[in-house]
């Protein structure tokens, strides 16, 4: 599932600080809190046939991380979506894309750490993409990291911050395994979630998902809860160890870059009959009756 360039983004417009600007010339100064320390928040959206599915959860969830994070400043909901429409329409883009938004404390008038030196309000970036899901629909495979994620009184994993090491460490030791991503645990030994995704097991056709104590509020993870909830498909939210996953009739990765994805293999142990089994396949096409039917309209 290793990404590769696409010639279609080859000459995309991308939104910085108010200004849309030729890929090669979209670039934040040196000095900003992104460079300086990661000092930043972001989202992933998706766009079908003109609409950004659950864009206000997304913006909700940028909101609360940047007041989190103690921005002085926070650009309104209006304020980013017309950002994103202006460019969509300078890419002419209506399906088949991805949208990475990042919002940044802002320039420094000299490097350190003290947001004081932040003093001309946050940095907004608008990154759309021609990019369909990633993940292989047929299965992926997945290996445990030796890292744990951060428990609240670490670093509160309800902040969608910028700063992603522990997910890249985990990724690279996934590369190293020939794996696709990364399973990762919390401080007690359970899962939390993947490098990259929110993750489910199905056993005797009920799910089974992490609690969100050791991983972020996920959007797509909510929004198959919300599918279980209206198809009285039983699922319950609790602490979930290694075992229970190996054991899984079927186990599925969320998240909006890749939707809904089976996984196939864990730490070599193949899950299920290592292929997308019913309870996947039928929520898969729940949560695709839902993007292309909902959403935010954003380009006519």
């Amino acid at each position: 599932m290793r990404q590769v360039f696409n010639e279609a983004n080859r000459n995309l417009r991308i939104w910085v600080r108010g200004e849309l600007l030729d890929r090669e010339q979209a670039k934040v100064s040196v000095f900003d809190s992104l460079v300086q320390g990661g000092d930043g928040c972001w989202e992933g959206l998706r766009l079908y046939d003109g609409r950004i599915f659950k864009l206000e959860e997304h913006l909700t969830r940028l909101r609360h991380s940047a007041l989190a994070l103690a921005f002085e400043k926070i650009p309104s909901s209006v304020q980013i979506q017309d950002a994103i429409r202006q460019t969509l329409e300078a890419n002419a883009m209506r399906d088949g894309v991805h949208i990475r938004l990042t919002l940044s404390r802002g320039t420094k008038i000299t490097s350190g750490m003290d947001p004081r030196l932040n003093q001309q309000g946050p940095t907004l970036i608008v990154v759309a993409e021609h990019k369909p899901p990633v993940y292989d629909k047929t299965g992926i495979s997945l290996v445990s990291s030796s890292l744990r994620r951060f428990p609240a009184d670490c670093l509160d994993p309800k902040i969608h911050h910028n700063n992603l090491l522990q997910s890249i460490l985990a990724k690279i030791e996934a590369n190293a395994a020939q794996a696709d991503d990364a399973l990762m645990l919390d401080v007690h030994g359970f899962v939390a979630e993947t490098n990259a995704t929110h993750i489910f097991g199905v056993l005797d056709g009920a799910l089974f998902t992490p609690t969100t104590r050791a991983c972020p509020e996920g959007v797509t993870r909510a929004t198959v809860l919300e599918i279980c909830a209206q198809e009285q498909i039983q699922a319950s939210v609790r602490s979930v160890s290694q075992v229970e996953l190996y054991r899984a009739d079927e186990v599925f990765c969320t998240g909006t870059m890749g939707e809904l994805a089976a996984v196939a293999k864990i730490d070599g142990r193949p899950i299920g009959t290592g292929t997308p089994g019913p309870m996947t396949t039928r929520l898969s096409q729940l949560y695709a009756q839902r993007t292309a039917a909902e959403g935010t309209q954003i380009v006519p």
